[in-house]
């Protein structure tokens, strides 16, 4: 399962829902969005290493946005930005989920519910 911002974010911020979810998780996955949104979300370099520290220790595998990603997100911007206001960065998580066929967790299902590809599992928190 791809994981999106939303839920590390709770994560860091000491959710116990959030962190027994990914816990629960057999196999983590990153897209890269998601992880520069992360380490963005710093507020110093300390907190940027304890992020990159987590993400290391409980098993996530990172996915790049190769060509294919891209594509597939240009598409889904044109599509879906003006009527469901999916931006540049939620389009690449949702093309790395699909391009990969994996579910993504997400506390944003009405960001990504007109991905029609796209399987959803939703976080409530």
């Amino acid at each position: 399962m791809i994981f999106d911002t939303d839920i590390l974010v709770w994560v860091t911020r000491g959710n116990p829902k959030a962190a027994a979810w990914l816990d629960d998780a057999p196999q983590k996955y990153l897209s890269a969005q998601s992880f520069m949104e992360l380490l963005q979300g710093a507020r110093d370099l300390r907190e940027l290493k304890s992020y990159k520290n987590y993400l290391h220790e409980s098993g996530f595998h990172l996915l790049p946005i190769t060509e294919n990603i891209s594509h597939r997100a240009l598409v889904y911007v044109e599509e879906f930005s003006l009527s469901h206001h999916l931006g540049a960065g939620d389009a690449l998580i949702a093309a790395t989920a699909v391009e990969h066929n994996l579910p993504l967790a997400t506390g944003n299902a009405k960001l990504f519910r007109a991905v029609r590809d796209l399987e959803l599992r939703v976080f409530k928190p």
